[in-house]
């Protein structure tokens, strides 16, 4: 069977055919496609809506958005290169498959780290701030990860990489130098971000500073102080001191010391630890410890009594504290117990000698 003439007809280097047989190439791999996305990702979809992670309508997006997109740029380009073109066009080609390539990968890695970071703070029990804080991970990540697609793209498109490369590295260390408090600061907030010694809402106690954790950003933390104020704190300090978190306790210990007066009878000095752990173990929200007669103080018969408040909420620790003191005061007074409070006694005593010496002087004058 002889070929049609129409085919055989040569335009810009290809003969008809060969066009044809491109546009088939190209067409195939869309019906292709085509199909894998109805069959295999239509089930993906399905299998996203039956969970409630989330993460799967992310992945079925990067999918739908990253993938596909380079598969229909794998058709294209397999069905350009069966064409004879001049070396204008071919490297116009090259060169838009090398950007909408690099394009579609940078989007894959910022996309796939991000599913990463999102299912690391989903599975925390604060996702919320965390997801906030990974905010500027994130940004970081995309400028580093577009930066090095851009350097990929001008060396495929015939740029001198190498010049770029050596000034960016020296303009690079100079601007280091220039911003290492910013640097340090940035770097702390990583630290922060994956140590986790503490998240927004947490209350803590900071050197002389006490508040609560109000935000967490990439220079610097702010926090509400109990007073009203807000202090703003650098990362390197915050994360080279000392920080006492109170939101993560989960009981509060609690000392105390009260002294009755020396006219306290025995048997009322052996009753009073009986009487503070009933009293203790009756309130709701607390668990005794220990009560003893501790010592002798100068104007006192001590007891010491310890015991914990379960919860890590102030102003209940503070509520419980003041009904156990509430009952203390009750139970003394019933059982007729004073509580002592500094005195001093001064005796006087006049001696018998000196006052016979003064009479016998007055009797001789």
């Amino acid at each position: 069977m002889e070929t049609p003439y129409f085919l055989g007809q040569v335009y810009f280097g290809n003969t008809v055919r060969d066009y044809f047989i491109a546009l088939a190439i190209f067409a195939g791999g869309l019906a292709a496609l085509r199909l894998l996305k109805m069959i295999a990702f239509n089930r993906l979809e399905q299998w996203a809506r039956m969970t409630v992670s989330g993460l799967d309508e992310l992945l079925v997006t990067l999918l739908n958005k990253t993938i596909i997109p380079l598969l229909y740029l794998a058709a294209f380009y397999f069905a350009m290169t069966h064409l004879v073109m001049a070396p204008a066009l071919a490297k116009a080609v090259k060169g838009f498959c090398v950007i909408i390539l690099t394009f579609q990968i940078v989007r894959l890695i910022t996309g796939s780290v991000f599913m990463v970071v999102k299912q690391k703070w989903l599975d925390s029990h604060s996702a919320g701030p965390n997801l906030i804080a990974s905010k500027g991970l994130l940004l970081v990540l995309r400028i580093v990860v577009w930066s090095i697609g851009i350097v990929f793209v001008m060396d495929n498109l015939g740029f001198n990489i190498s010049a770029v490369v050596a000034g960016l590295g020296i303009g690079g260390i100079a601007i280091a130098f220039a911003v290492q408090a910013i640097l340090g600061d940035l770097f702390n907030y990583f630290v922060i971000l994956f140590d986790e010694p503490f998240h927004e809402g947490d209350s803590i106690v900071l050197d002389n500073y006490s508040g609560e954790i109000e935000n967490i950003g990439i220079k610097s933390t702010r926090i509400r102080s109990v007073d009203g104020e807000q202090i703003v704190i650098s990362n390197t300090d915050l994360t080279s001191s000392r920080i006492r978190n109170f939101k993560r306790m989960d009981k509060r210990r609690i000392l105390f010391r009260l002294g009755v007066v020396y006219q306290t009878p025995d048997a009322k000095m052996q009753r009073i630890p009986e009487m503070l752990r009933d009293i203790i173990r009756q309130t709701e929200k607390t668990v005794f410890d220990r009560a003893h007669f501790q010592g002798f103080g100068a104007s006192s018969l001590d007891i010491e009594v310890v015991y914990y408040v379960l919860g890590r909420d102030y102003n209940e620790y503070m509520d419980i504290q003041q009904t156990i003191n509430l009952k203390i005061m009750r139970v003394f007074e019933q059982e007729q117990i004073e509580f002592a409070f500094p005195t001093q006694t001064v005796i006087m005593q006049r001696s018998h000698e000196h006052s016979g010496k003064l009479g016998k002087s007055a009797a001789t004058n």
